[in-house]
């Protein structure tokens, strides 16, 4: 007897061989993959003999998808910022609306965001930087009680910069260097490895924001608890302006010298850097959130990312958050990272779906250090897996289960999720939240600080809405 038992017409193993079985089957047993293999094969030992059964028959068995930036409490946050480049966005109207934001209002949007991830594909995500004022605890809880996987990074800082703009982060988002590094603490020694979904990770913020003295206090703190670092870094030309006008260095230079590199670490965006810098990145074995629709909405840029995979840097894939995208889906995030590349390079090769399946998927795992437990469907990994339903006139005919699931699925095509061998959604529904009473609290908590902020009451469209 085995806990799960999934029947599928498709199952993309991302084994090594990336071998992709048809009617192929799973079976799962304590959380862990015990059986993969023809149906054939299996049935004898595992179907009518399983707690559950999953008939995916006419779905695509996959691993589950892995978001490597993430910002849990922008969920509530869509729309509101549109139409502005990052520097503005940000002081304008996100940091605003953050720096108000009451702990019932991050915990209302972070729900709404992991709902939204779930029902989307995704298992396991790197949460950017949660600070203070939004509660950080209720939220970690919220994501045990979700059966998410995440890594959490809690920002750290001691400056109120962005760039070469001093003074620009909002006042309800400051915190000090000492309260915030020994919030991380708290929190790594509280929930780090619990349920074995839960990772604690340091996030300091943008240079600007933190001095040199912290981020080296930071790279010597993670390296002493074997834990990770994650930072937005070269996302606009004002980064690169920054870096060479106060140190003389590039970006990633700038992060080589401070220790600020290696396979525990995941620099964001990382738009505009050169040559010799994707050299340091490959070098230094550094990893980068690729996040396209956030840098496109933005106009920052597109990341050199077909030239970052061919130099031998891991390149995962984000979502950002959703003032910079709209959504977390993070399937459509893979169409829009290929076309944009191939577009970008004006190669239709530059990026093709077999690679950006593998940075949603396998490449993600690696940039968590997870890639021994997650990212493929193999016997002793951990059942952190999806079926999506190709049974519908944009997936059909089912001629290439690679191209389809990159080039023609949305995120709404996924039918059930398995995490950590737990049925976390089941035919559409979420069985760990309460969908109804997510949408209800974050329509009314909305509002709520849009009037009490005075901003974006309403979209900020040409149209009248009335």
């Amino acid at each position: 007897m085995v806990d799960i038992y999934v029947r599928g017409k498709f199952v993309i193993t991302m084994n090594k061989e990336r071998l992709v079985l048809k009617d192929g089957c799973v079976a799962v047993d304590s959380g862990v993959i015990v059986a993969v293999g023809k149906c054939s094969e299996l049935d004898k030992d595992y179907r009518g003999k399983a707690k559950e059964e999953i008939n995916a028959s006419k779905h695509i068995v996959m691993p589950g998808l892995i978001n490597t930036h993430v910002h849990l409490v922008q969920g509530m946050l869509k729309a509101c910022a549109n139409y502005r480049r990052l520097i503005p966005w940000l002081k304008d109207r996100v940091w605003p609306l953050q720096g108000n934001m009451t702990e019932d209002e991050a915990l209302a949007a972070a729900k709404l965001t992991m709902l939204e991830m779930i029902k989307s594909g995704t298992t396991t995500f790197l949460e950017t930087g949660l600070v203070g004022r939004y509660g950080p605890d209720r939220i970690i809880e919220a994501i045990l009680n979700s059966g998410l996987r995440a890594a959490v990074a809690r920002h750290v800082m001691d400056l109120t910069g962005y760039a070469l703009e001093e003074g620009a982060l909002h006042k309800g988002l400051i915190e000090s260097g000492e309260y915030s590094m020994s919030d991380v603490l708290r929190l790594y020694n509280k929930y780090h490895g619990k349920e074995g979904r839960i990772y604690v990770w340091f996030g300091p913020r943008t240079p600007g924001a933190a001095s040199v003295e912290l981020y080296r206090e930071i790279v010597a703190k993670a390296k002493e608890l074997n834990t990770g670092i994650t930072m937005h870094l070269a996302e606009v030309k004002e980064d690169v302006e920054y870096t060479l006008k106060k140190f003389g260095m590039k970006p990633v230079e700038f992060v080589k010298w401070l220790g600020l590199v290696g396979s525990n670490v995941v620099l964001v965006h990382v738009v505009w850097v050169t040559d010799e810098e994707i050299g340091i990145l490959s070098k230094t074995k550094t990893n980068v959130s690729h996040n396209p629709s956030s840098n496109g909405k933005l106009g920052s840029g597109i990341a050199r990312v077909s030239d970052m995979l061919k130099a031998g840097v891991n390149v995962a894939l984000g979502t950002d958050g959703g003032p910079s995208n709209d959504n977390y889906d993070l399937i459509e995030e893979m169409k829009i990272a290929t076309i944009l590349q191939n577009g970008f390079k004006e190669d239709p090769e530059a990026l093709r779906a077999e690679e950006v399946l593998e940075m949603a998927t396998l490449r993600g795992a690696k940039a968590l250090g997870l890639e021994d437990l997650i990212g493929s469907i193999e016997v002793g990994k951990k059942a952190d897996m999806i079926t999506v339903d190709y049974w519908n006139p944009r997936l059909m005919p089912m001629n290439d289960p690679i191209s389809h699931i990159v080039f023609a699925a949305h995120g709404d095509d996924v039918n059930d999720v398995i995490i950590d061998g737990r049925v976390v959604m089941r035919d559409r529904k979420v069985l760990t939240l309460d969908e109804e009473e997510v949408l209800k609290e974050v329509d009314v908590r909305a509002r709520e600080l849009f009037n009490r902020v005075g901003i974006c009451v309403d979209p900020e469209v040409k149209w009248p809405i009335k």
